[in-house]
């Protein structure tokens, strides 16, 4: 028997309305991807990447077709399933970081963990910290963060749940040349420690060449 893919995205499309009319986003895109897998979407800006991360996020709703995860349809549930659904399977890295401000590190790192309800909610976020490096930055809040820094508190974040989907979004785009190769070099130590599969979105081709395979969106269009 076959194995479910971890992500199915048959016929995905996504329509807006604006004062000329209807603009297609996304037209009827379709593939698969497995469990442990990476795969990079690049594209130039407007390309429609974001839109399509965000529909596998299940944050933003397709105009037609579907988005199964492990087989189930995630626009079969309401918005809080798919919130539900969110939390169970998924990670998420911005290019913004999306830190809270008002809480350090380790509390960053903590929110999700006690989202879900773990106990062990500061001990894991301590361990994942200092996996990434940031062992003697505990209590500092993002403001007093480099960019760099920040990156990697929002990977902790990600990974700490052990996510087993991570959608990246131009994860390095706030970042110099050289402290963003170092944070994607991290990510690729987490993903692979981790058996995560990984969607990362970007327009940087160096970027994309870590991933195991790219999907290229030009004008709403898988080409």
């Amino acid at each position: 028997m076959a194995e479910v893919p971890l992500v199915e995205v048959q016929d995905l499309s996504k329509r807006v309305r604006d004062a000329s009319g209807e603009l297609t986003i996304l037209h009827a895109l379709s593939f698969t991807l497995q469990a442990q897998e990476s795969v990079a979407i690049v594209g130039a800006s407007g390309s429609g990447k974001s839109t399509l991360l965000g529909l596998l996020a299940g944050l933003d709703t397709p105009s037609g077709g579907t988005v199964k995860i492990r087989g189930e349809d995630l626009f079969a549930r309401d918005e809080d399933g798919r919130a539900r659904l969110r939390a169970e399977t998924m990670g998420f890295v911005f290019q913004s970081f999306q830190l809270l401000p008002n809480l350090t590190a380790l509390e960053n790192v903590m929110l999700p963990l006690e989202l879900r309800g773990e106990r062990d909610a500061e001990s894991l976020a301590r361990v994942m910290l200092e996996r990434v490096g940031l062992g003697e930055r505990l209590r500092h809040r993002p403001r007093v963060l480099s960019g760099g820094e920040q990156q990697r508190v929002a990977l902790a974040r990600a990974f700490v749940v052990k996510p087993a989907l991570l959608l990246a979004d131009e994860p390095t785009g706030s970042l110099d040349h050289a402290t963003g190769a170092q944070v994607m070099a991290l990510m690729d130590e987490l993903n692979r420690e981790s058996g995560t599969t990984l969607v990362l979105v970007t327009h940087d081709e160096r970027l994309a060449a870590h991933c195991d395979r790219r999907l290229r969106i030009e004008a709403g269009r898988l080409v």
